[in-house]
């Protein structure tokens, strides 16, 4: 197992309740999509480039455990770059605590996250993937601080800080 990973015991669980999320005829993201992105590789090469905890997270749409980032207590001015592309995603200036263990932010910076319905867990969520490379972000939620609302909850591991 890798640090800041979901174990096998955890991983087992998560497989089963995707299998029954499966089985019930829900729609499955385990993996991000080949799609049509403007940075692409194959599996190896991303897997070459990533290292496998990035690999898992980006590429495989898993989930680092919470409170296992560095990036919680990231406070500099500067921006949240994917981990995958280096393509900007997020401002500091849009980050908060949230409580729940993961870096969140209230608003993406233009042009730089697309969206997509997530029913791995047998609930609807939404999926935030990297515009330019398609890599798994995390999810967005609606019980966010104002001015939006939102809460873009995401992996640290899918993202590198830049500071400004």
């Amino acid at each position: 197992m890798h640090d800041g990973m979901i174990g096998r015991r955890e991983l087992i669980g998560v497989a089963g309740v995707g299998v029954a999320a499966v089985l019930l005829g829900s729609t499955s993201t385990l993996a991000v999509s080949a799609g049509n992105f403007q940075v692409s590789h194959t599996p190896a090469d991303w897997r070459r480039l990533l290292g496998p905890e990035r690999y898992a997270v980006l590429r495989e749409a898993a989930t680092e455990r919470p409170f296992s980032s560095p990036l919680l207590n990231e406070h500099r001015k500067g921006f949240f770059d994917c981990a995958g592309c280096g393509l900007p995603v997020f401002s500091s200036a849009t980050k908060f605590d949230s409580g729940t263990g993961w870096p969140s932010f209230f608003r993406a910076l233009s042009n730089a996250i697309i969206t997509r319905s997530d029913r791995t867990l047998g609930v609807e969520r939404t999926e935030v993937l990297c515009r330019r490379c398609g890599g798994h972000l995390g999810h967005v939620f609606d019980d966010g601080p104002k001015p939006t609302g939102l809460r873009y909850c995401m992996n640290g591991l899918a993202l590198k800080f830049v500071p400004a």
